[in-house]
């Protein structure tokens, strides 16, 4: 399985003024939610899909079925969009 890594120039910040998580990346904002925070937290360039999608059901008690295609989902736009690269 593939594992999802920060391109440079791309990085996960805490805007303080909007109180959330934001992804930065060149010209462009992305400003997260809850989960999308949780996912891309967990994006460390060494765990793959499967095992980011294993360790966030295990932390939120969801079921590993429910979890797998909305970290699947999120990180293969994310990788459309070149804001994360899958290696």
């Amino acid at each position: 399985m593939s594992v999802p890594v920060l391109p440079r120039g791309v990085r996960l910040h805490d805007d303080r003024v909007r109180n959330c998580k934001v992804l930065l990346g060149p010209e462009r904002a992305l400003i997260l939610d809850e989960t999308g925070t949780a996912i891309l937290s967990a994006v460390d360039g060494t765990r793959s899909i499967d095992q980011i999608a294993a360790d966030l059901a295990q932390r939120y008690s969801a079921p590993l079925e429910a979890v797998r295609p909305d970290v699947t989902n999120f990180l293969g736009d994310l990788a459309k969009r070149r804001l994360v690269d899958l290696v």
